[in-house]
């Protein structure tokens, strides 16, 4: 899935300042119009915890990640929060959750193992549970300072995820360029 980049406190230390002034603020906002506040939240690859600070004050989030360098991270930073360490595929706890939340995270699956943890996702939603994810859009897929990153259309993402979800909106929108990625939003059936 990712490879070691997330593992090494000098890789996660490198993201954080990469990613220091990025948040999933735009998002956030998106999940709010479908999501009542203070529903269970699961967010999955909470990396440095930006996007889990700002659902914090909205909902019950449980942040993770698969990475320990950013659990300790999280954890240092956020004494108080709720994490786990999962896989983003396998999403193993006996938990159930209102939403599931991630942030460019799920881009980093191949294909089959999108298919698993939409899945996944499904068995540990509750009943009308939502489902909000960014992605990189385009083509094919490629490996970016190690760590594969498999990018999406509209097209791939209903295939991945009608069989489980009905489809609220996949909507474009800019992160770095114009419509560089998409996100999609959607309800368990």
């Amino acid at each position: 899935m990712t490879g070691t980049y997330y593992k090494t406190k000098e890789s996660v230390e490198e993201y954080i300042r990469l990613a220091k002034d990025a948040n999933g603020e735009f998002l956030i906002e998106k999940l709010k119009q479908v999501l009542p506040s203070n529903s269970t939240l699961l967010e999955i690859g909470s990396g440095p915890g930006t996007d889990w600070k700002i659902l914090n004050k909205s909902y019950d989030i449980t942040g993770s990640d698969n990475s320990t360098e950013f659990l300790n991270h999280l954890i240092s930073k956020n004494p108080k929060g709720k994490f786990l360490e999962l896989d983003a595929i396998t999403l193993k706890t006996d938990k159930k959750f209102d939403g599931i939340y991630s942030n460019k995270v799920l881009h980093h699956l191949n294909d089959n193992e999108l298919i698993d943890t939409v899945k996944r996702q499904y068995e540990i939603l509750n009943s009308n549970g939502i489902i909000c994810h960014s992605f990189w859009k385009g083509e094919g897929s490629e490996v970016f300072k190690g760590l594969f990153v498999n990018y999406h259309n509209e097209s791939t993402l209903r295939k991945a995820y009608l069989k489980y979800f009905d489809i609220l909106s996949i909507s474009d929108y800019n992160e770095f360029e114009d419509n560089d990625s998409l996100l999609l939003i959607a309800n368990k059936k």
